[in-house]
């Protein structure tokens, strides 16, 4: 018994640090720039949240500034142009999870069915070559054909039919909005379905043809289950990230519909920190906005749990 249990202690204790480091030091030398990187552009950043609970003076700086407790997040409960933008902020946000979310599984799944390798690398290509414009360009891409001035408003009036708002109704501006991410991003977040679609097993279609089931019981009873795992983690991650809907996308198109349709967290943030100079503000705002996206996350985690999927994250037993 004794000699058991000290196997079993030297298995659990695995090999000495200097075996490691030797065999591992490569690989440790390499993973140095991105630990610095963390480091420097998102941990010690974290620590400038003390700006939320002091009333920030830039001159003075946050060793000498005064500290006013929780009245910066009273100053944000009292300001409706807060609750404006955490209003627009929810739903674009649930008008992005409802229409951009499906389009990445459908573009996985037309490209995993085509058949020629050759028509399957050019439709992958042009899917996801948006993802690496930026979003000057983009917007100016669809300022050109949707804009006032653009290519079909000037068809429409060759037609002698009225010219179409698209670039500045508020009204119509949440599916604008999901039609330039779905345009930019959806080809480059189809690449993990894809990843996903290799691991099934080819035989379990096999089994299903030979049994009579056709292409879309097939799709049905084993393609989509295959991908619920995946669907599900980047679920969770969408929905822990569901409060940044996007700053650059919307401070762009800002003056075009007006604040009341596209004034967001972020751009409330930037524009009553930065701007404005309310530097403590726009951190209590930032703050709530990441202390209520990390409830969501553990919230959607949990009910994965409760669903049988594993998450992001998992208790140890």
């Amino acid at each position: 018994m004794l000699k058991r249990a000290s196997s079993t202690t030297r298995v659990k204790s695995g090999l000495p640090f200097a075996v490691k480091w030797r065999r591992d030091w490569q690989m440790v030398l390499l993973m140095i720039p991105g630990v610095v990187f963390l480091l420097v552009f998102f941990y010690l950043p974290v620590l400038g949240n003390v700006v939320a609970f002091q009333d920030f003076q830039p001159y003075l700086g946050i060793m000498h500034s005064e500290w006013n407790g929780l009245q910066n997040f009273v100053n944000l409960y009292d300001n409706p142009d807060f609750w404006d933008a955490l209003r627009n902020t929810l739903v674009l946000a649930a008008v992005q999870l409802l229409l951009f979310f499906p389009v990445p599984i459908g573009l996985a799944l037309i490209v995993d069915s085509l058949v020629s390798n050759r028509v399957r690398r050019w439709f992958q290509t042009i899917a996801y070559l948006p993802h690496f414009l930026s979003w000057v360009l983009v917007v100016t891409l669809f300022q050109q054909s949707l804009g006032g001035a653009g290519f079909l408003n000037n068809l429409l009036r060759q037609a002698g039919l009225d010219p179409i708002p698209f670039m500045t109704n508020p009204d119509t501006f949440p599916l604008l909005v999901v039609a330039q991410l779905i345009w930019k991003d959806a080809g480059w977040a189809m690449i993990i379905f894809l990843a996903a679609l290799t691991t099934v097993d080819v035989s379990l279609y096999e089994a299903a043809a030979a049994d009579g089931a056709g292409r879309w019981r097939r799709l049905w009873h084993i393609t989509l289950p295959s991908l619920r795992t995946v669907i599900v983690l980047l679920l969770i991650l969408r929905i822990g990230d569901i409060l940044s809907v996007g700053f650059e996308q919307f401070i762009l198109q800002r003056d075009s519909v007006g604040p009341g349709a596209a004034e967001v967290l972020d751009t409330f943030t930037y524009y009553a920190g930065v701007v404005g100079g309310d530097w403590s503000s726009g951190a209590a705002a930032g703050l709530a906005k990441g202390v209520v996206g990390a409830l969501l996350l553990w919230g959607a985690n949990s009910l994965a749990h409760r669903l049988g999927e594993p998450g992001i994250f998992q208790r140890r037993s």
